[in-house]
């Protein structure tokens, strides 16, 4: 008890008034998105041939008819800032994610027609150039 009296009054009270879920409950909104979608709880979708056009908003609107969106990504070209045709969509559940596939997969939007599938897990992508290891050795005779 006497450690306790050393940590200042605001850390104490902060750390009794989070709720179960480590989460402070003063947050209606729930877990962060992100966590959502590592902890396998929500089901992301991957939505290719989408227009040049179509914002995140919008890619927003038209799949919330669905279900509860938690986040809608259209990725982005660095060097052209012009969107690369593809995004994601993560709901809530499994089940809103199952019927927005069934209702959208080849389905146009925005005058293109859209492909709506699972989006596959991420690989670890260590990035940057591959290792140069030189010309390859000649081959040499077995005797």
């Amino acid at each position: 008890m006497a450690a306790c009296k050393r940590i200042p009054k605001t850390i104490f009270s902060n750390i009794f008034s989070r709720s179960s879920t480590g989460y402070q409950s003063s947050s209606s909104f729930g877990p962060p998105s992100s966590l959502i979608s590592r902890r396998g709880i929500a089901s992301r979708l991957y939505v290719a041939g989408l227009s040049f056009y179509t914002t995140e908003k919008a890619l927003l609107d038209t799949f919330s008819q669905y279900g509860q969106v938690v986040e809608a990504n259209v990725l982005m070209d660095k060097v052209s800032s012009r969107s690369k045709g593809f995004g994601f969509v993560t709901y809530a559940s499994a089940e809103e994610a199952e019927k927005a596939i069934s209702e959208m997969d080849g389905k146009t939007l925005h005058g293109r027609i859209i492909t709506v599938e699972l989006a596959k897990p991420r690989t670890k992508h260590t990035g940057g150039m591959p290792i140069a290891r030189g010309p390859p050795e000649p081959p040499t005779e077995k005797q």
